[in-house]
């Protein structure tokens, strides 16, 4: 038996509370986050994968599993499969009328995914912050903001190694009058404003905060304003990816290290 997952654990919290939101959101949640085994009909050919649909009560299914060893232990045998992020594949499925048998028969986590709420979790992680331009005009210590929205940025933080250095959540008030909380983020790495507006996004979606907002803008490290966020503001520092091991230098290869002579 192989030992709890996270999809088991939300699955579980979700059983336990009968019809609670929250904790639905939270479940769905980890299911875009999961890496996913999605079994095959058969190998795949290049970039086509053709899953495996069942028919069960009257629906479509294809089954994924979080675990290898669980979708072993549906099928009996090893079957081809392709491993992908929840995200991907409801992505892939929406609007085919297909949904997800997750982990059938061989986990806590077992469950039935309609359609219907496959097509729901593809619209919302394929929608995108709205952009527009405001001038702060003061920016403050972070105005309330809910306990589980909080919880939601920190794990999306946490998971967001090597995208930025630092983040900042403080609470500003523009030149419009409207006010709210901010997230400014600084050493940001190439390319990775859309892959952190988005995570902040699903932080506030997945939390169900109603109406919940959130502003996201992306600084230089030497900013002025960085000065005015250091002292106001809520500091995180994001995880940092190891840095890769230096290969083995190949005796003679360096000049200005020639072998020594014994």
């Amino acid at each position: 038996m192989t030992e709890e997952t996270p999809l088991d654990a939300a699955k579980a919290a979700l059983d336990a509370a009968g019809d609670d939101d929250a904790l639905r959101l939270r479940f769905y949640e980890r299911l875009a986050d999961t890496e996913l085994f999605l079994m095959l009909a058969s190998e795949p050919a290049g970039e086509h994968i053709e899953p495996r649909v069942f028919t069960v009560q009257g629906g479509d299914y294809v089954l994924v599993f979080d675990r290898e060893e669980r979708m072993v232990d549906f099928a009996g045998e090893i079957t081809p499969y392709a491993a992908m992020p929840g995200r991907a594949i409801a992505g892939m499925l929406a609007g085919q009328g297909v949904g997800l048998a997750l982990n059938p028969e061989v986990a806590p986590s077992s469950t039935l995914i309609p359609a219907a709420a496959v097509d729901w979790l593809a619209g919302v992680l394929a929608e995108q912050p709205d952009q527009q331009e405001e001038v702060p005009e003061e920016l403050s210590p972070p105005l309330d903001m809910p306990e589980v929205l909080l919880q939601a940025l920190d794990a999306r933080l946490a998971s967001a190694a090597g995208l930025a250095r630092t983040a900042y959540l403080v609470g500003v008030r523009y030149r419009s009058g409207r006010q709210g909380n901010l997230l400014a983020f600084t050493g940001v790495a190439p390319q990775a404003h859309e892959a952190l507006s988005q995570a902040v996004r699903e932080a506030l979606v997945f939390s169900g905060v109603e109406a919940g907002e959130l502003d996201v803008v992306f600084l230089q490290p030497d900013d002025p304003a960085v000065e005015v966020l250091e002292r106001v503001g809520l500091r995180v520092d994001l995880p940092q990816p190891e840095p890769a091991a230096a290969s083995p230098t190949a005796p003679g290869s360096d000049p200005d290290a020639p072998p020594r002579l014994r």
